[in-house]
């Protein structure tokens, strides 16, 4: 493997870009292509448009005043991503990298997904920009979340069944880095999270840190002060990054990671990386990785099919070392718990990665007296869920 020295590649001691020889020089001309068309006039005003005409920015803060009033402590306020044009924040993300794949004349996007969200953002963006779209998927993600399937067909994209490893989200992004290995000409990889080889982390940083801008500017206006705490769930970290990036030198603001606590951390049946893990090198980054004491990555478990990947986004690993930001978990159980109860009190039904934010809040909230604030990224609606958990509960 090749590291390729940047000047902002890293955050602290993770992130870099290891890569294979081969995706040296498309990793380099990625890093130009976005350092020159970050600060361009024309694309910029292109990617306001596209966020405001297309996505439907600013996304609301609504005032959870059932939950609060249920739990009756802290004031709980939900960032609502899940009203996002196709249903998350992916799509923050995917209409800024099509752009960027345009700009640089790229007419064919390859992405990989998880839970679906990422598929259909990067086909929605495709759709619309006229580039085609191959969107590579676990082939036991595709059975969690078939709706999402089919919705990517619906706009056009070739989804392509993954049935090596795990046949989930770290199988589909090993499938997607062949498939760019071998396009290089014609073909933009479209990562999903703020992870894998520099620039991803920063990109995907960048066009999601929208998220705590209007978050940030929303409680003010609402409450005239700062929130005491921001929640977010982590897979890879790009919903969590988006909302914690304006206020990380807040220090008054408390920034908490879900992630996901799967059956239990005795179990071993989870994709807890911050406690169960150690540093590493996983999709070209530096950060913790759930693996073995050779190297080779270990099984995960979530019910979330958007929060089992092995690894977490570097800038993520740099706040937990640095003690910024403080991460925990959730268990399958409590996240169901709060997806029923979040539907049932609010009428909102959440994705159940963000259910295991609100499992956390929902804790925390009873603990805290009413003059306390926090802010919840709602990241997606889980209508991608409810057949999954129907058949589940079914069972």
């Amino acid at each position: 493997m090749t590291k390729i020295e940047t000047n902002n590649g890293y955050y602290g001691d993770f992130g870099g870009s290891f890569v294979p020889e081969t995706l040296v020089e498309p990793i380099q001309e990625l890093e130009r292509a976005y350092l020159k068309y970050q600060n361009d006039k024309e694309f910029n005003l292109q990617l306001k448009s596209l966020l405001t005409n297309f996505v439907g920015r600013p996304t609301p803060l609504t005032f959870a005043k059932n939950l609060t009033e249920k739990f009756g402590g802290a004031k709980i306020y939900l960032k609502r991503e899940d009203l996002a044009h196709t249903g998350a924040h992916k799509i923050n993300n995917t209409v800024g990298q099509a752009l960027l794949a345009k700009f640089m004349g790229k007419n064919r996007v390859i992405a990989e997904t998880g839970a679906g969200q990422h598929g259909v953002a990067t086909a929605s963006a495709c759709a619309l920009l006229g580039l085609k779209c191959v969107v590579y998927m676990g082939s036991k993600d595709m059975e969690r979340q078939s709706p999402n399937v089919y919705r990517m067909k619906l706009l056009g994209a070739e989804v392509c069944a993954v049935d090596s490893g795990t046949k989930t989200l770290k199988d589909a992004i090993n499938e997607a880095m062949r498939d760019w290995v071998t396009n290089i000409k014609d073909t933009y990889y479209l990562l999903g999270s703020a992870l894998g080889p520099h620039p991803y982390p920063l990109m995907v940083r960048n066009f999601q840190k929208v998220i705590g801008e209007e978050a940030k500017k929303q409680i003010l206006e609402r409450e005239n002060r700062l929130p005491n705490e921001i929640i977010a769930c982590v897979g890879g970290g790009s919903n969590a990054i988006g909302l914690f990036y304006d206020f990380i030198n807040d220090n008054e603001v408390k920034m908490t990671g879900v992630e996901a606590g799967g059956e239990g951390l005795a179990s071993g049946k989870h994709a807890i990386r911050f406690t169960d893990s150690s540093i590493g090198v996983l999709h070209g980054s530096m950060t913790y990785i759930i693996q073995d004491e050779n190297g080779q990555i270990r099984d995960t478990h979530s019910v979330s099919a958007g929060l089992d990947y092995p690894a977490v986004g570097p800038e993520h690993a740099n706040l937990f070392n640095q003690k910024r930001a403080n991460y925990t978990y959730a268990t399958d159980d409590e996240a169901l718990s709060a997806f029923h109860l979040t539907a049932e009190t609010e009428g909102i039904i959440p994705a159940l990665e963000s259910s295991h934010a609100l499992a956390y809040a929902f804790k925390k909230a009873k603990e805290l007296s009413k003059e306390h604030i926090i802010i919840v990224n709602l990241s997606g609606r889980g209508d991608k869920d409810i057949e999954y958990i129907r058949n589940l509960e079914n069972k």
